[in-house]
């Protein structure tokens, strides 16, 4: 009995240990939890879908799927080789070009109407708690934060470790003017050393007006947060960034619902959409997109053009690497312009024409 005794508490004071670091973050507390429980989105202690959403939707359960995702064989999970990468000087792009570079994955940096934006950075080569897990594929960590320009508005739709990392926050949040977020995010912000005053924390339909001529607004997504043991403590968002120049969806993560046709009513037609495709599986459709649902969801929030984001970067589903963008391809019946460029490739929002090479079959 002693021995099982010392063996629980020798885990328990790890797993304690563990969790206190501080890149786990921190939940929300004082001011900032009392106002997130004025949410109309906060119900019964935790955020919630506007529908009813289900993590799986199989007999599996969660921690049987986390375990075939790690020891579960997957032909072509990886690359064959590293991932080709352009290496843009980010410092030297003229200020008047409306451009956007995509890091991989679902991090990328815009410049538009002579303000510099970046979407969920993350920079580090891993997107988990230890630098061992989800290691980036070979090749998609040339460009580090020092590669990053002074930032006037860094985004993030929600906190999970693909999408805010801390270690790029420790090393940019200095450079950064303003951090935009959902409810909560900024207790993370906050305790790894952002001032509370360069946080703007928004609810669902809340809006923020950063600059003259510009608005910002924290949208609804269906999907789910949170960083440690305990979910759904920090509210997970859409963007939508209207400036004098251009209208745009920033999507972040979260499954098909009719949130799309609302906000693409509301607040469309848009110049372009950037959508999450990739780590998808219909165990979890529900939380993330399906390669055959995104024409839907363009054609919903009414948008000109679409970039599919949150793929060839890390491993967090079942499928091969290139799948999502080979799918896209097929299933572009109305020949919706699709912006498929290499990392670090700029991609200009006022070209009329986008063409990029079908990179990711040259790795197959």
């Amino acid at each position: 009995m002693w021995i099982s005794i010392i063996i629980i508490a020798t885990l328990l004071t790890t797993t304690i240990i563990v969790m206190g670091q501080s890149k786990f973050g921190q939940l929300p507390r004082g001011e900032r939890l009392a106002r997130i429980k004025q949410s109309p989105n906060y119900r019964d202690g935790e955020f919630r879908n506007l529908t009813e959403t289900p993590l799986m939707t199989n007999d599996d359960g969660f921690l049987k799927s986390i375990y075939n995702f790690m020891f579960k064989k997957v032909p072509g999970l990886n690359p064959k080789d590293s991932i080709p990468v352009v290496k843009t000087n980010l410092w030297e792009i003229p200020m008047d070009n409306n451009v956007l570079v995509w890091f991989g994955h679902s991090s990328y940096y815009m410049q538009i109407n002579g303000k510099r934006l970046l979407v969920d950075p993350v920079l580090s080569n891993h997107a988990s708690p230890f630098s061992w897990m989800i290691k980036a594929f070979k090749g998609t960590d040339h460009y580090q934060t020092a590669d990053i320009p002074d930032i006037d508005y860094l985004m993030i739709t929600h906190d999970h470790w693909d999408h805010l990392d801390y270690q790029t926050i420790q090393k940019i949040h200095p450079r950064v003017k303003q951090f935009i977020c959902g409810l909560g995010v900024g207790a993370h912000l906050e305790h790894w050393g952002v001032n509370a005053e360069r946080i703007t924390e928004m609810d669902w339909y809340d809006s923020t007006v950063p600059t003259e001529g510009w608005k910002i607004h924290a949208l609804p997504a269906r999907h789910f947060s949170g960083r440690g043991l305990k979910r759904n403590q920090t509210l997970w968002v859409s963007f939508v960034l209207e400036t004098p120049d251009l209208k745009l969806f920033l999507g972040g993560d979260g499954g098909y619902g009719s949130h799309f046709s609302e906000i693409g009513n509301q607040f469309g037609p848009f110049d372009l959409a950037v959508l999450e495709q990739g780590q998808y599986n219909h165990k979890w459709k529900h939380i993330h997109l399906l390669p055959e649902q995104l024409f839907t969801a363009v054609n919903d929030l009414q948008a000109q053009k679409v970039l599919p984001v949150h793929h060839s970067k890390f491993v967090l589903a079942e499928h091969p690497w290139s799948e999502p963008l080979s799918l896209l391809q097929e299933n572009n019946v109305n020949f919706v312009p699709l912006l498929t460029p290499m990392i670090g490739k700029p991609a200009f929002f006022n070209d009329t024409v986008h063409s990029f090479q079908q990179w990711w079959l040259e790795l197959n």
